[in-house]
């Protein structure tokens, strides 16, 4: 990719309270979506409070993109169901790295939190 400005890792943490897509439970995933790019996190089964804490980079080609994130509850004999959905913009996070934070101290982290409601 000759057009590659970074790379950019998305950490999914955990669901809190989903809602019950099946009989007493959902069977959730994250999708994370950045233009063509398309990754997912494993299934959690039967949890409406998962912790996937998983880790997905997407390769940055064009700051102008959201990053698309999308909860679907697993299903083996239909579709799976769209649980919500979210978006960010990276372009604060560029922002950041043009700063040259170089004097903050070691292990420094600049994060940027979404919570999605169901």
């Amino acid at each position: 990719m000759e057009n590659l400005l970074g790379l950019l890792r998305v950490r999914i943490k955990k669901g809190v309270n989903l809602a019950f897509r099946d009989v007493r439970s959902s069977d959730p995933y994250v999708v994370v979506k950045m233009g063509k790019q398309k990754l997912k996190t494993r299934v959690v089964k039967k949890d409406v409070n998962p912790e996937w804490n998983e880790d997905l980079t997407l390769s940055v080609a064009d700051p102008n993109l959201p990053v698309q994130l999308s909860v679907y509850d697993h299903d083996i004999f239909s579709n799976d169901d769209k649980m919500g959905d979210t978006e960010f913009d990276i372009k604060p996070f560029l922002e950041a790295v043009k700063m040259n934070l170089s004097g903050l101290p070691g292990g420094t982290i600049i994060t940027k939190s979404a919570t999605m409601q169901i």
